[in-house]
């Protein structure tokens, strides 16, 4: 492990804005006319999403970016993303054969201009840089359509140097409840039903896990259960087919990579009970220091899984380490067995085969807080380095301020928190409505 000891801290410049009002107008952006991105455009698309979250009023948000222009952005990356497997493979080698360095980062829940400052401070993506995003891109923050899109447009610049994952609020139930919809819908009146469609179709195709140069395994939540088939019982005459079961204690064993590969993915939320049950853990479930597999109980889905299950995996797949995020500041206030989130990052499980780390990447989080004392937490990122890519480099990095002012757009003082307690009920309706939504628009 490496940690730096220079923990970056937004210049006045980042903080402030580079640009002024009458550096920019509100000219609505345009698509490249050879249809290319390129570097250019990704600095001047940046600029003028850091210039509108200061100077343009959420509700003229579609003068600057066309619904025209969004949906285009969208789709674009949507099919990328939906060609993608479960588990992507990320190669980080140059064109000359040597390996590049890959940059790790958690949820950034919507806050853009630490977004903009990571990728600053870490060096954008290219050649020598690639990049590993570990979901959560939108709700509880307040710009998470513009943190998503220029996420977007990146991976669509460089399709295999960026990769995005999805998380947990890459879903229906989070969004409805998180501020992302009713986000979408300030910004974009009329067109935000279909904007929001246009989200949700996007969420669907991002892969579940990375895998680095064979030695790291990334995911939003984690580790995930096997399928386990009970044998059918023998009756005379009539075949019976075999049950597949998995919701118990007893029947939880650690799935393979191969089971990850054939889960189905495309769902809006990923359902806590049935067969389909892997990208639910992968999103939700969280480690722990009690040995095992054992239910989520305190967020009523996914998994808890011990140092014993972190050796299991590695072993098994010859891996070094597993990054995850998930767990904010917040969150890790309430599991003290496990280290706070104070500096971005925590070093969970040390066993014989390696690391089990969870990293977050949005300072001073949540945005908006019902009580005066502020977690005040660093985000951080971690870099990992050519040959082997197994020493994980930190870095901590504060937040951007002084931050727009703009309102919530959930009710953060009266909503349940999202790291427990969820509403199974509502999960389960969305779900069955799913096959009905026009998700082909």
């Amino acid at each position: 492990m490496s940690e730096s000891n220079d923990n970056p801290q937004p210049s006045s410049s980042t903080a402030e804005d580079p640009t002024t009002a009458t550096d920019q107008s509100t000219t609505p952006l345009s698509w490249p006319p050879d249809g290319d991105l390129s570097r250019d455009w990704i600095r001047n698309f940046t600029s003028v999403l850091s210039w509108s979250s200061r100077h343009v009023p959420p509700s003229q948000l579609p003068s600057v970016m066309t619904p025209v222009f969004l949906q285009r952005l969208i789709l674009t990356a949507s099919n990328i993303l939906h060609k993608e497997p479960n588990c992507v493979r990320v190669d980080p080698t140059k064109a000359d054969g040597e390996g590049a360095s890959v940059v790790v980062v958690g949820d950034v829940h919507g806050q853009l201009h630490d977004v903009i400052f990571l990728l600053e401070d870490a060096g954008f993506p290219g050649e020598d840089r690639f990049f590993v995003f570990n979901g959560d891109y939108v709700d509880r923050g307040a710009w998470g359509l513009e943190t998503f899109v220029l996420l977007l447009a990146w991976k669509i610049f460089l399709p295999h140097r960026v990769f995005l994952l999805r998380g947990n609020h890459e879903s229906k139930y989070c969004t409805s409840y998180y501020g992302f919809e009713q986000e979408v819908m300030a910004k974009y009146g009329d067109q935000g039903k279909m904007v929001y469609r246009k989200c949700l179709r996007c969420f669907e195709g991002l892969p579940l896990a990375s895998i680095i140069a064979g030695r790291v395994y990334t995911a939003h939540g984690g580790l995930f259960r096997g399928v386990v088939t009970a044998p059918p019982k023998k009756h005379k005459g009539k075949k019976k087919k075999s049950k597949i079961v998995g919701n118990t204690s007893d029947a939880l064993k650690l799935g393979s990579l191969d089971e990850l590969e054939r889960a189905r993915r495309t769902v809006l939320d990923p359902p806590w009970q049935g067969i389909n049950l892997i990208p639910g853990d992968v999103l939700w479930s969280d480690p722990s220091n009690k040995p095992g597999l054992s239910p989520n109980n305190d967020r009523g889905i996914g998994l808890l899984w011990g140092p014993d299950m972190t050796e299991e995996f590695l072993s098994k797949y010859q891996i070094k380490l597993i990054i995850r995020s998930h767990e904010g500041p917040d969150a890790r206030d309430k599991r003290s067995e496990l280290g706070g989130m104070e500096k971005g990052y925590t070093i969970d499980h040390v066993v014989t085969s390696g690391q089990l780390i969870t990293i977050f990447s949005a300072p001073d989080y949540p945005q908006f807080q019902a009580t005066e004392e502020r977690h005040n937490n660093q985000g951080a990122y971690i870099v990992l380095n050519p040959p082997d890519y197994s020493t994980p480099v930190f870095r901590s990095f504060e937040a951007v301020r002084p931050r727009p002012k703009v309102n919530a757009y959930y009710d953060f003082e009266e909503v349940i928190d999202s790291d427990e307690e969820l509403d199974l009920k509502s999960m389960d309706n969305g779900s069955s409505h799913q096959a009905n939504s026009s998700m082909s628009d």
